[in-house]
């Protein structure tokens, strides 16, 4: 077994760890672990990642941030750095 499966294979453990550990009274198939369990906690992991990239994308003016009347946030791209966004999605990655 490789590395790279090794370091899958143990995320998956922590995430079902984690999980269980939240939900302490669970229990589900392999269908509904990988379906339901593991999927919440990626979800919840993406939502700091979302939140901090939009931090940084505001931080730098291509992403405006606006409360609405429902008091939730909402993003949009700033179009006037419209050329700019264009020029750093075309950039070859490091």
């Amino acid at each position: 077994m490789c590395q790279t499966e090794k370091a899958e294979k143990a995320e998956v453990a922590q995430e079902i760890l984690a999980y269980l550990a939240e939900n302490t009274e669970a229990q589900d198939t392999l269908e509904g672990i990988v379906e339901w369990w593991l999927l919440k906690q990626r979800i919840k992991r993406q939502m700091v990642t979302v939140k901090e990239a939009l931090a940084e994308l505001i931080a730098s003016g291509l992403v405006i941030e606006h409360e609405s009347k429902d008091s939730r946030n909402h993003y949009r791209i700033n179009r006037r750095k419209a050329r700019q966004i264009r020029a750093l999605l075309n950039r070859e990655p490091d």
